[in-house]
């Protein structure tokens, strides 16, 4: 089920009432049901992935409170072979066995292993990452296991941020969950908000953008180098809007029913560097493997070439969590060697500032830095949306070359010709520009304190106005025709 579909517009009303309806103690098991409905509209069958992961981590977790340390080890061992066993088989098996086919035929050697004929469960990176994260704890001993299954299996099923995030700490959402929260109507205004932000950014600029970016990437290697720069510009806004929208839907969701989910987006494109950038975009995944992984392998207290190491693998290990493709290894990579590069040259930079006068003029370094920041996330982006590493490698050429700067030319002033290169048409690109304009409005009043309070303190006519403007660019400018699945779910 999709949030942008009229199948979630009448399931989403109907779960709230139903809710709010029920008494207290008993409302765990309408979300549950609830939740579990939700998943099963992509496919049945892989509700029993759920259940497994679900009923593993209850046990390990509760056997784990009365274990001696070696025991512990051993049931900690055993839910990350199940979960992440589970996860291997159905999302990383065929491109392992693909990868080994490649290199006995390489060599002439019989390779007789068949492909699993199986589809992606829907989420599956997402949950199996929030159940371990429990586990985990539990076995730090961070907290105690729960001892409510039914309210343990909402945590891992609960159906806002099941599919795509947040990647919630059960520190965080099983507290919440035991809560009985009574209607309130703030938390209802400010959720919808939430949503109706989030559909904006999806079926507005992000649905919109998808168009151009389909395009344009459609054939790289023909395509002339200013064309692909803007393709691949506006494939930076379509990921950031897309998987934005979803979270802000999702939090939004949560908050009616008096649930606070984790911020995962905080304006990332404004970043002056790539390691804040990292602290701005998917912040419950780079948290998730900054806690797990990075921290556990000695985070920055190890020295320099073991730090540098460690930093590349987790960004590897964080690659190919996103998708069994080496293109996605490339662009982990990328951005792992620009944290690298990055400490190496810290204080050359400094110096290199220093002397030009540059640290003297703070804005301006700072207009330097997120500009050169947002071109090296947008260079790794090429690899991200590639369909494979020639077609980036040829891209990556193709805008170095620049070609095709008289066809963006002829663009502007042939307005007939954008839909020949780019897929657009006037109304179009009305919608584009309209959409951009509106979304760094919304950037400047989540980044501005003042703007905010100012926003808030309006009189509330001037606020329902802003929300009915927002409603009819939606409503106008909003793709409903075949609506496109998130960019997230297909991880």
């Amino acid at each position: 089920m999709l949030f942008n579909s009229l199948h979630f517009a009448v399931f989403l009303p109907c779960v709230v009432i139903i809710y709010f309806a029920t008494p207290g103690r008993w409302r765990w098991t309408w979300l549950l049901a609830a939740s579990y409905y939700f998943y099963a509209c992509w496919k049945i069958e892989y509700l029993a992935l759920i259940v497994v992961s679900t009923l593993v981590d209850y046990v390990v977790a509760r056997c784990m409170a009365r274990a001696v340390a070696g025991r512990r080890t051993f049931l900690l061992c055993l839910s990350l072979a199940v979960n992440l066993g589970l996860l291997f088989a159905f999302k990383y098996f065929n491109f392992v066995n693909a990868s080994v086919r490649a290199v006995f035929g390489h060599f002439d050697l019989t390779y007789s292993v068949p492909a699993l004929d199986v589809l992606l469960p829907v989420g599956i990176s997402f949950y199996t990452f929030q159940t371990l994260s429990y586990t985990i704890d539990v076995y730090r001993g961070k907290r105690q296991p729960e001892m409510h299954l039914g309210i343990f299996a909402l945590y891992v099923a609960y159906f806002p941020q099941l599919v795509a995030g947040p990647i919630e700490r059960s520190t965080r959402l099983l507290p919440q969950l035991r809560v009985v929260q009574n209607f309130d109507f703030d938390r209802l205004k400010t959720g919808l908000v939430l949503m109706l932000w989030g559909f904006f950014q999806k079926l507005v600029i992000a649905d919109r953008m998808a168009m151009v970016v389909d395009h344009v990437y459609t054939d790289p290697q023909q395509t002339g180098g200013a064309v692909l720069l803007i393709g691949t510009y506006a494939f930076a806004f379509q990921i950031y809007c897309d998987f934005a929208g979803y979270s802000n839907i999702a939090i939004g969701t949560a908050k009616i029913m008096g649930i606070d989910l984790m911020q995962n987006f905080r304006q990332p494109y404004y970043a002056r560097s790539i390691p804040e950038f990292w602290r701005r975009w998917h912040i419950s995944l780079s948290t998730w493997f900054r806690d797990y992984v990075y921290i556990p392998l000695g985070g920055s207290r190890v020295r320099k070439l073991r730090l540098h190491i460690n930093l590349l693998l987790v960004f590897a290990v964080s690659a190919i969590w996103h998708g069994a493709h080496w293109k996605f290894l490339v662009w982990g990579l990328l951005h792992g060697l620009y944290m690298v590069f990055g400490g190496l040259t810290a204080g050359w930079r400094h110096r290199c500032a220093a002397t030009v006068g540059l640290d003297r003029l703070p804005r301006l370094q700072r207009v330097l830095g997120v500009f050169v920041t947002f071109n090296l996330v947008c260079l790794a982006w090429i690899f991200f949306r590639a369909d494979s590493i020639s077609d980036a490698a040829s891209i990556v050429c193709n805008i170095f070359q620049m070609e095709g700067v008289g066809t963006v030319v002829e663009c502007l002033t042939r307005p007939g010709r954008l839909n020949e290169v780019f897929g657009l048409s006037r109304t179009h690109l009305v919608a584009v520009a309209a959409g951009l304009a509106i979304l760094e409005l919304g950037h400047l009043l989540q980044m501005c304190d003042r703007l905010q309070l100012r926003a808030l303190a309006a009189p509330t006519c001037l606020r329902w106005l802003a929300y009915i403007i927002l409603i009819l660019v939606i409503a106008n400018f909003g793709i409903f025709q075949n609506p496109r699945q998130f960019i997230y779910f297909q991880f």
